[in-house]
C-alpha cells in the first residue's frame, strides 16, 4: 500500500510501517499545499493519507477522491504518543477503501 505521511506526523513513524511504501509530504514537494490541494495531489498516487489533522476528516471531497484518509488521534503528534496507535492502524490499513475517512485512537 502507498501511504503518504502528512507534515504533522514525524518522519520516523514510517519505520512502523515497513510493509508499506511510505513517503512524506515534504519528500513529494507538497509542503505548502492546503488540505484540499494536498488531497487532490495525492489522489491516485497514494492509497492513504495518514495525518493527525482532524480537520481533514471533514473535507467533503474525500468521498470523491481515489485516496483514503486515516486520522491518528493522540494527545500530541510526537512519536511516543503515536506509537501506541500502530496496532489499531495496521488493522484499519487492511480494510480501508478509497474515499473513506477513518479515525484511529480514542
Amino acid at each position: 500500500m502507498r501511504i503518504l505521511l502528512d507534515e504533522c506526523i514525524p518522519r520516523r513513524f514510517r519505520r512502523e510501517l515497513p510493509e508499506h511504501e511510505v513517503r512524506t509530504v515534504p519528500e513529494m514537494g507538497w509542503a505548502s499545499f492546503k488540505n484540499g490541494g494536498l488531497l487532490a495531489s495525492a489522489s491516485g498516487k497514494f492509497d492513504v493519507l495518514l495525518t493527525t489533522d482532524q480537520r481533514l476528516s471533514y473535507q467533503p471531497e474525500v468521498s470523491n477522491l481515489a485516496i483514503a484518509v486515516v486520522v491518528l488521534v493522540a494527545h500530541r503528534n510526537k512519536l511516543e504518543f503515536l506509537l501506541p496507535l500502530v496496532p489499531e492502524l495496521r488493522k484499519v490499513l487492511k480494510e480501508v477503501k478509497r474515499g473513506e475517512v477513518h479515525r484511529v485512537g480514542p
